[in-house]
């Protein structure tokens, strides 16, 4: 095992840490070690990154599932149409895409680019929503006739932002089932944990035939990121949580300027 794979598996630690610690947020910094640590493609990594977040995912909505804290019709009402469109992003899109999209003079951009700008403008939105004040989560949200078939066309969205670019999705999900769904924080995290563990699950599995996968190294980066989870939940009873995810954000939206810059002009 060399440095950079070293340091990689010290970043599956922390994404799990962050995740620990925070409740959310750790995810989006897993392409990026996947792909300027490891060397990883960006579809390659993307499709990764959907597994380890699903998997992760996973441990957080069966807790909040035994705390009663998942409210299983809206995250149908939202699942299913996200899942549908990850898995047919990651199954027919991202392969029907160009290695060379379109060129701007003499720059191209390539399909490597195109995702890893996606993603980087992602990181921006999720930092922005880390930073952004909470407001008072108490009062209910009054219920919408539209709210199904608003919940349900953001999910096509988000299924397919989800499938592009390999991340969660947390901090836009978390706001539409506040908001549409009329749940409380509290429901609204443990749905969105469920959401996204069978959105990164089910599009993981729309990559199967088109990538070569590395099980050996996906199963054991996942892993150490699991061990990262119970560490940062360990450690979250003695660290507070929003301090944390103010400067977390701060570090993601300069990751997310740093991506753009490096993706298109250095």
């Amino acid at each position: 095992m060399d440095i950079s794979q070293i340091i990689g598996f010290i970043g599956a630690l922390i994404v799990g840490l962050v995740l620990g610690l925070t409740g959310g947020g750790g995810s989006i910094l897993t392409v990026p070690i996947l792909v300027y640590l490891l060397m990883l493609n960006p579809v390659t990594a993307t499709a990764y990154s959907l597994f380890i977040v699903g998997v992760s995912s996973s441990f957080g909505a069966f807790k909040n599932f035994q705390k009663g804290l998942v409210d299983l019709k809206i995250a149908a009402v939202f699942a299913i149409p996200a899942f549908t469109m990850v898995y047919i992003t990651r199954k027919f899109i991202i392969p029907a895409i160009p290695d060379a999209i379109f060129s701007i003079g003499s720059f191209v951009v390539t399909k490597d680019i195109f995702i890893m700008v996606m993603f980087a403008v992602m990181m921006v939105i999720a930092s922005l929503t880390m930073l952004k004040p909470k407001k008072d989560d108490s009062k209910e949200h009054a219920h919408s006739k539209l709210s199904n078939l608003l919940i349900f066309n953001q999910a096509i969205v988000i299924g397919f932002f989800t499938g592009i670019v390999g991340a969660g999705g947390g901090f836009i999900i978390i706001p539409a089932l506040i908001i549409l769904g009329n749940l409380s924080m509290k429901k609204a995290v443990g749905t969105s944990l469920f959401i996204i563990a069978v959105n990164s699950l089910i599009g993981f599995i729309g990559d199967i035939g088109n990538i070569e996968i590395d099980w050996v190294f996906l199963l054991s980066f996942t892993a150490v990121a699991v061990v990262g989870i119970f560490l940062g939940s360990y450690f979250s009873n003695f660290i507070s949580g929003k301090k944390l995810k103010k400067g977390f954000g701060w570090f993601v939206l300069i990751m997310g300027v740093y991506i753009i810059i490096k993706e298109l002009i250095m």
